[in-house]
């Protein structure tokens, strides 16, 4: 096996510079950093992880604490994230919270405990007054999704409000006065703005939202179903149905069809998200955009910046969702 030293050799330069290169630590010449590259190469030469951490104080690797690993949302955003350290040369972490209290601070603590340069936290259940705190604490971290003012500079967030505001609107100028809502559960901060985005859109039209069209489910796709079939057994009359994420509105897509209902005839539907299916379901869904591979990715620049200090770095921290239409909502005949 190839060692440093063979290196050094090799390449015609001291060991201290070859360390310089594998670290990554102290600028280095171009010219020279490529001949230390070549030499490595040509001798098979691979660093030893534990040396580097122990020579760098830098673990080179990121913890990673969402709130579930299954469905296409998270997917969509592990993948932006970790694509993004992979060409930095980074590894990542990743455990899930569950948005459960106690298993967020238990993830928290577990990344910590595997000496992760830095942490990126898409956290739903500890207080905001637990994460200012940990921001006072040696391990640097940034928040994805969550806004908290005395942080602020950590948050990377999407404008849920105007989310939600958005896809009530558009079914508003559509015609519809009589609009059912399946939110998610409203004791996380990203349903509840949804939920007043869509009150706020219901405002400039002099309108009010019907309680008794109002079902809280889950932000999974039975949440979406049992949601549905709950709005129909009110007998209310409604016209469309707004739900706060696609998940939950393919839920109601399929219970719709289950009860012999065609969507966009017998009522229209608009999500929240776009993610990948949202393009595929029957009848394409209208929906919100979320950018959460690009909000990922950005959460990962955060990192390369604050923490590996790369120059030139530029990092947004609020980004604003837009409409899709597709085929999902009709205007209404009422």
């Amino acid at each position: 096996m190839a060692t440093i030293y063979e290196v050094s050799e090799l390449a015609g330069v001291s060991l201290a510079t070859v360390s310089r290169v594998i670290n990554n630590n102290t600028p280095v010449r171009e010219s020279t950093r490529k001949k230390v590259l070549a030499a490595m190469e040509q001798l098979g030469y691979r660093p030893n992880s534990i040396a580097q951490s122990l020579a760098s104080n830098r673990s080179n690797s990121i913890g990673i604490l969402v709130s579930e690993l299954h469905g296409p949302f998270y997917g969509e955003m592990l993948t932006g994230i970790e694509a993004e350290f992979r060409a930095a040369g980074k590894h990542v972490i990743i455990t899930a919270g569950h948005s459960d209290l106690a298993t967020e601070q238990e993830g928290i603590e577990f990344l910590k405990s595997r000496n992760c340069d830095a942490l990126i936290l898409h956290v739903e259940a500890v207080s905001d007054q637990y994460l200012i705190e940990l921001a006072a604490a040696e391990t640097p971290f940034v928040l994805l999704n969550r806004h908290i003012p005395a942080i602020a500079e950590r948050c990377i967030s999407l404008n849920n409000e105007l989310g939600g505001y958005l896809a009530t609107q558009h079914l508003l100028q559509q015609g519809h006065r009589q609009i059912a809502y399946i939110a998610g559960p409203m004791w996380k901060t990203d349903a509840k703005a949804r939920y007043q985005g869509h009150q706020r859109a219901l405002a400039e039209y002099q309108l009010q939202a019907n309680p008794k069209l109002f079902f809280e489910g889950d932000f999974r796709e039975t949440g979406g179903s049992d949601g549905l079939s709950a709005l129909l057994a009110t007998k209310l009359p409604f016209t469309a149905v707004v739900c706060a994420n696609d998940e939950m509105a393919s839920g109601a897509l399929t219970a719709a069809r289950e009860q012999g209902l065609a969507v966009p005839d017998h009522f229209s539907v608009v999500g929240f998200d776009n993610v990948n299916f949202a393009y595929y379901t029957y009848p394409k869904l209208s929906t919100i955009d979320y950018p959460i591979s690009a909000m990922g990715k950005m959460a990962a620049r955060w990192v390369l910046r604050e923490v590996y200090q790369c120059n030139n770095i530029k990092v947004q921290q609020l980004f604003e969702p837009h409409l899709i239409v597709r085929d999902s909502v009709v205007a209404s005949n009422l």
